[in-house]
């Protein structure tokens, strides 16, 4: 009897608190004003990310000026760019809710998201490129085949975003939500497979290599949170073409963007910077190639 009860009061004390959760995230999503402080947050929070990747950058640049634009460069510059936008799309969150026709906010919000693959997509170029170098293998066909990849998924996504202007039917919309569900795999799938290559082939370096075990916890710490990052909007993405109460389009639900774009975009972004912040030495800058 005593169990029972303790049970049934236990139960009880659960659906008190998921109600009171349930009340405030209405509460919080109806409040003109807390919206207005998450979104300001946001725009706050992507600031510093941009700040940090445009000194990163600089720092660089004074260092290897000689060398142009190489992969390291071009890599901080899309960091300050994706997260500049960004941070301006929330500062202007009001404006970005009123433009018409309602395609040009997906647009704004859909190409960071777009650049920000690309971003990530030039570290998994990257460490192709230096693993495959390592085993001897021909790398001329990576660098074509990354710009391919890339021109690819924009064409389409431009495609997907004339339709949806053209016939804005909810299958378009899901569909188009579901192809970047589908980038955001591949670029899981990459940090998982050119990453744990890279992780595999360190590891079987003699133990007295010079830097060898900073950099396979570099490639192991980035791999991780890179592809962790990807799965999770992978997955948040296809909860969002399909359940309306996860919208993240229009931003609608101030809590539900807050915890999107910190967990997906703003956490693994400065946690990437944080870890790749030691400037290359000057003999070690040669393996940056330049983009051509």
């Amino acid at each position: 009897m005593g169990r029972a009860l303790f049970d049934l009061l236990n139960d009880e004390a659960s659906m008190y608190a998921l109600k009171s959760a349930y009340d405030w995230w209405e509460e919080f999503n109806k409040s003109p004003i807390l919206q207005d402080w998450s979104f300001y947050v946001l725009a706050a929070l992507y600031g510093v990310v941009t700040l940090v990747a445009l000194v990163q950058l600089i720092r660089i640049q004074l260092r290897a000026q000689e060398y142009g634009w190489t992969t390291q460069k071009v890599f901080h510059f899309l960091n300050v760019l994706v997260n500049g936008v960004r941070c301006s799309i929330f500062v202007f969150h009001h404006d970005v809710q009123q433009l018409k026709p309602e395609i040009v906010q997906y647009v704004l919000l859909d190409v960071p998201s777009l650049a920000f693959f690309t971003t990530y997509a030039l570290l998994v170029l990257f460490w192709a490129e230096i693993y495959y170098q390592a085993r001897g293998v021909s790398t001329d066909g990576l660098r074509p085949t990354f710009f391919a990849i890339n021109g690819i998924i924009y064409a389409i996504q431009i495609v997907l975003w004339l339709i949806t202007w053209w016939k804005p039917i909810s299958a378009i919309v899901i569909l188009s939500k579901m192809f970047f569900a589908g980038v955001s795999l591949l670029a899981a799938l990459g940090f998982l497979l050119y990453g744990g290559r890279l992780f595999l082939m360190l590891q079987r370096f003699p133990v007295e290599s010079k830097g060898r075990l900073k950099k396979l916890q570099e490639v192991g710490y980035v791999t991780t949170i890179c592809f962790v990052c990807f799965l999770v909007r992978c997955i948040m993405i296809c909860f969002n073409a399909f359940d309306e109460a996860a919208n993240l389009d229009l931003m609608e639900h101030p809590v539900l963007n807050f915890i999107y774009y910190s967990l997906v975009e703003i956490l693994p972004s400065s946690l990437v910077l944080i870890i790749l912040r030691k400037l290359p030495s000057k003999r070690a800058i040669t393996p940056y190639h330049p983009i051509h």
